[in-house]
């Protein structure tokens, strides 16, 4: 067969006629990415060559702006593929992963190495003082010759091509790491046969319990699965202790398994390869290396951060210990001379959370039925940002789960699609994230605005057949962060893609998802969208009152799961190659033991399956950038509360253009203290994690410009 034939008969890189260019989701196969995504790269090639190939002296127009409309075939069937993958994926995808991963990676090695276009992008670089730019042209040279010399641009030949060697190998190990951490949790399933099986289960866990098994074929009984909706209601309320240990232990155990998915192996060399790879940059270890393209600018900067609150996070951890201990007492619990585990604490603070604040997750769930928690989130973008969310069941979708909507401005102008993934499935990752299709963009090869497609991912439990998926009140977070995040994409409004929507700095990034979090307990968003699913009443005075006076309620545990978690990620990757552990387990296990990490906490992710690490290089000693983040966030929030109205029209408005709309067209110190008027202070984060009462001196270091 002739392969022009094939590829002109590949729906990936055929024309796509849906409504704002969505794709042909029914007609693509897994068959068609390979050599869909070969061509995309040779095109992409040509494109680069011919930037480089311009008899013309380098300009901003012919080089720098022409790089950044390039590649837009490979963009948008690598979306496809990426969303996919991570969304609906099967064997056969997940080799065509497996295949295309080093090939991926040695071409992007091959666009950021590329000499001929270096050179003209180092020359305009050289002289940018003197070339008039504006200011977001400005920042986009800046960022495109920083992305040139991070990837290796500025290294020796012989350097050069060992830096790509590690980039493919690299990108195999992430594809096989979180291939493995899949594979761990779609195949462990706890089965709840007997009526025992069931005991201290709320109604709404056991309906999401058979619905599980109901998917999974069984006609009868149970199943607890690892989505984090399913499993950790029940360790927080199941009586069974030897089947919470049971379920905890695989949670905690993912990755870490002997044999074929066996994480441990692929950690170890990962770090080395890291490590390798900083010391071609010249720098001691990966942290040092991935640390200086952030807000943080450092080592020191962090561990500042996470110095001040790692030993008040401890003694708010032991003040709540002594309550778990307290109600085992009161309650006679049978295992009262037992340590408290890992798999007790979520039980134990349950009880306490039911007995000191008359508060119980079975009494709060009726009122966020997802539907209403959606729709609250809907309304709070449109108070905020004048958006209104068309549903739109004409666009194609991957699957039945998710929802489309057309999103338009206060005129009824469309600036976004917005597709929402909400339910956990064996062939979907587990987590929440936020990915796009395509970005926003004023610098498009057609000249016409492209119009940003946002996807959310979540994995609730679904209810029983004829009943909404109810969420508990961190779930419902879960969904306003990561629309926060989809916010962040679909009211982007810059000239250049590069610089588009997420597109920032690593700990800027979690800013406008986390701070969006705010806004779903406000009392006038609770009083409208928080109601009763099967009487429509909405949620009691009493009852939003009883949620605030426990909104503090083991936050020591929560902050030193996170901060532990941060702290690992950190060290490890502040090894130099020399160092890099043999048995990353058995590094874990001691370092948390220097650290004094109580027992029976845990942590929130263990290196074995910590896809934010490993999965790929996105957050590598970078974990902590949600606490760096809170610290703006909780500083932004007072803006509100200072100027008394949650939804304040000003207020609003400079933080759509500031934080929202600006993208990394602007340097992110810059863009925060335009919205809030100053620089960020942590006293707001520490309030609002209930850690210290006294006031603390400002902590967040003057942001470093890239």
């Amino acid at each position: 067969m002739d392969p022009r034939t094939t590829l002109l008969d590949n729906p990936l890189l055929a024309p796509w006629r849906a409504p704002f260019g969505l794709p042909p989701f029914e007609a693509i196969t897994p068959a068609h990415f390979a050599p869909a995504l070969h061509e995309a790269m040779r095109v992409h090639r040509a494109e680069l060559d011919a930037i480089a190939a311009d008899a013309r002296a380098p300009d901003f127009d012919n080089t720098v702006a022409a790089f950044d409309r390039c590649g837009r075939l490979l963009a948008r069937v690598e979306a496809v593929f990426h969303n996919l993958s991570a969304s609906a994926t099967s064997p056969a995808l997940q080799a065509v992963q497996r295949e295309l991963a080093a090939p991926m990676a040695a071409h992007y090695s091959a666009v950021y190495m590329h000499q001929p276009l270096f050179a003209r992008i180092d020359a305009l670089h050289a002289r940018r003082a003197g070339l008039g730019l504006d200011g977001e042209a400005l920042r986009l040279l800046e960022r495109v010759h920083l992305d040139f010399v991070r990837a290796g641009a500025r290294l020796e030949p012989d350097a050069r091509a060992r830096y790509a060697q590690l980039m493919q190998r690299l990108a195999e190990l992430h594809t096989a790491f979180a291939q493995n951490v899949l594979h761990d949790e779609a195949a462990f399933r706890l089965p709840l046969t007997t009526p025992a099986d069931f005991a201290g289960l709320p109604e709404f866990v056991r309906a999401a319990a058979r619905q599980a098994a109901a998917e999974r074929g069984a006609a009868q009984g149970g199943v607890i699965t690892l989505a984090r909706s399913l499993i950790v209601p029940f360790l927080s309320f199941s009586t069974r202790r030897d089947l919470r240990e049971q379920a905890w232990r695989a949670w905690a155990g993912r990755g870490e398994h002997a044999g074929a998915h066996d994480n441990r192996p692929i950690v170890r060399e990962i770090l080395a390869l890291r490590a390798e790879q900083a010391a071609l940059h010249g720098c001691a270890n990966y942290a040092d290396y991935a640390l200086v393209d952030t807000m943080a600018g450092g080592r020191a900067a962090v561990h500042a951060l996470l110095d001040e609150v790692w030993p008040r996070a401890l003694a708010a951890l032991a003040r709540e210990r002594g309550e778990l201990l307290a109600v085992r007492a009161e309650t006679g619990d049978a295992d009262a001379q037992a340590p408290i585990e890992p798999w007790d604490w979520r039980f134990l603070a349950e009880q306490v959370r039911q007995r000191r604040y008359a508060l119980d997750d079975a009494e709060i769930k009726p009122y966020f039925a997802l539907e209403r928690v959606v729709q609250a989130a809907f309304d709070c973008a449109g108070r905020l940002f004048g958006l209104r969310f068309v549903p739109r069941t004409d666009l194609p979708v991957y699957h039945p789960d998710v929802r489309a909507y057309e999103v338009q401005d206060a005129a009824g102008a469309t600036v976004a699609v917005f597709l929402q993934d909400n339910y956990a499935r064996p062939n979907k990752r587990s987590g929440a994230w936020m990915s796009s299709l395509r970005q926003q963009s004023r610098n498009e090869p057609d000249g016409r605005p492209a119009l940003p497609v946002v996807l959310n991912n979540n994995n609730f439990a679904k209810g029983a057949p004829g009943a909404p998926a109810l969420l508990s009140l961190d779930d419902a977070r879960t969904l306003f962060h990561e629309f926060g995040h989809g916010l962040h994409g679909m009211l982007s409004d810059v000239r250049f893609e590069r610089l588009a929507g997420t597109e920032v700095l690593r700990d800027f990034v979690e800013l406008p998802s986390q701070l969006f979090e705010h806004w779903l307990t406000e009392p006038a968003v609770l009083k409208a969208h928080a109601r009763h699913w099967q009487t429509d009443e909405p949620i009691p005075d009493e009852l939003i009152a009883r949620m605030r006076a426990a909104q503090h309620f083991n936050q020591g545990y929560e902050t030193v799961r996170y901060a532990a978690s941060a702290l690992l990620d950190l060290l490890v990757h502040s090894l130099p190659a020399a160092e890099v552990p043999a048995d990353p387990v058995a590094w874990e296990a001691h370092t948390l033991q220097q650290l004094e990490l109580p027992p029976g906490v845990g942590l929130n992710h263990r290196l074995v399956h910590f896809q934010h690490l490993f999965s790929s290089s996105g957050y590598a000693a970078g974990y902590y950038v949600y606490l760096w983040a809170e610290v703006l966030d909780a500083d932004g929030f007072e803006a509100f509360r200072e100027a008394g109205d949650p939804f304040d029209p000003a207020l609003a408005a400079k933080l759509r253009r500031h934080i929202y709309a600006a993208g990394n067209s602007v340097e992110p110190g810059a863009a925060y203290a335009a919205f809030r008027g100053r620089a960020p202070v942590v006293e707001p984060l520490l309030r609002k994690r209930g850690l210290v009462p006294e006031l603390v001196p400002e902590l967040v270091p003057a942001p470093v410009s890239a």
